[in-house]
């Protein structure tokens, strides 16, 4: 094996394969290591055998962005077919809609206010008192009031991550819009769809190249970067330098799954925000794909808590007292000479799935130009502070 056009990729997910294939096309061979036995990471998919449902074994992944460049790059190792995201929630025995719109509004306040009614409602709502949110409590307040905030963001919010509202950054809200129409498509972005045949299937042909080498069930060592010419690591940034400076912190899910004769609700995502209920929602996988036609279901439904040395990580938990330990990890990082941290874990980030593929296009063509160049990589093309 020689040092001089071989690369390691650890991590058989988006970011891993994106980046192999690249470097690949490239010319240079790429060994890819995954601990799973299984690719696609926590986009895995699988047909369920008995009922034929295509399951999101790891909970659900919805394709959505307005990167013309990304889309097209999916759709040539699979076909995105249309899917739009449209998420109720259950809150004290009543079905509303979300993303917050008019809908929600003139059901949960019983009125029938138009848009610019309704705006002007909201903004009465809205605690003005605090010129400058400081946390996800006063961010909420802010923006919709009292009512709204603990009707439909604290107990979700605190039962996702673990902690009282005003334990979290404000940042964290601003991913929740207010819609003052009635559009309940979750997101905004231009392109959004469902691989027909499912993400591992996608992310298999994206790895099936001549010049890659997959190996599955595998740990790579930090002492095996050594024998390639440069490493990119998608793995948890705290794993690689096996803790040192201890554990970053993690939100982890568990799912009850069960099986269902029928259509069990009726959409595939209905949260639960009554803190109550012990789970955030329960998510109805045959729905994610409507160009199919399933008599069984299969479901989830989904637990959050914290992580532990033994759990799969999902979220970044991003509290104020955990950001000296990142910093110290980073710092460590920073002195790797011949290894990029990339994705969600290696960047401790919570990254949407068009943003793994954007940032895994823009590391391969910046170590391709680099490497011509003969110019040394960084360790992060996206530094997770």
């Amino acid at each position: 094996m020689s040092r001089t056009d071989t690369i390691a990729v650890v991590g058989a997910g988006l970011s891993g394969a994106v980046i192999g294939r690249e470097l690949a096309e490239a010319g240079l061979r790429v060994e890819i290591f995954d601990l799973r036995g299984h690719i696609a990471g926590n986009c895995h998919t699988e047909r369920d055998e008995q009922s034929g449902v295509m399951v999101h074994v790891y909970g659900p992944h919805i394709f959505h962005t307005d990167d013309r460049e990304v889309w097209d790059y999916v759709n040539r190792f699979q076909t995105f077919l249309p899917y739009k995201n449209r998420v109720k929630t259950t809150i004290g025995g009543q079905v509303y809609s979300l993303p917050l719109n008019l809908h929600t509004i003139n059901q949960f306040f019983r009125t029938a206010l138009r848009p610019d009614e309704a705006r002007a409602f909201i903004a009465h709502q809205a605690d003005r008192s605090i010129p400058t949110p400081s946390n996800f409590e006063e961010q909420a307040l802010r923006l919709v009031g009292r009512d709204l905030y603990e009707a439909f963001l604290k107990g979700y919010t605190q039962k996702q991550w673990g902690c009282a509202p005003a334990e979290l950054p404000a940042s964290i809200l601003k991913r929740l819009p207010v819609r003052f129409n009635y559009d309940d498509n979750y997101f905004f972005h231009q392109y959004q769809g469902m691989p027909e045949n499912g993400y591992t299937d996608m992310i298999g042909r994206i790895l099936d190249h001549a010049n890659i080498t997959l190996h599955l069930g595998v740990r790579f060592q930090r002492a095996s970067g050594d024998h390639f010419a440069h490493t990119f690591y998608s793995g948890p940034l705290d794993a690689y330098f096996e803790y040192e400076h201890g554990r970053l912190a993690y939100r982890t899910l568990d799912f009850e799954r069960f099986t269902h004769e029928g259509d069990y609700q009726g959409c595939a995502v209905m949260n639960y925000g009554d803190v109550e209920v012990p789970y955030t929602r329960v998510t109805e996988h045959k729905h994610f794909a409507p160009w199919e036609e399933h008599a069984g279901s299969v479901c989830y439904r989904e637990f959050s808590r914290a992580g532990g040395p033994d759990d799969i990580p999902y979220y970044p938990l991003r509290r104020a007292e955990a950001e000296t330990q990142l910093s110290t990890y980073v710092a460590r990082a920073l002195r790797e000479r011949s290894t990029t941290f990339v994705g969600r874990l290696g960047t401790y980030r919570y990254l949407d799935m068009d943003v793994t593929v954007r940032e895994a296009l823009d590391t391969a063509r910046c170590f391709l130009s680099r490497r011509s160049a003969r110019a040394p990589m960084p360790a992060f093309l996206h530094r997770p502070i």
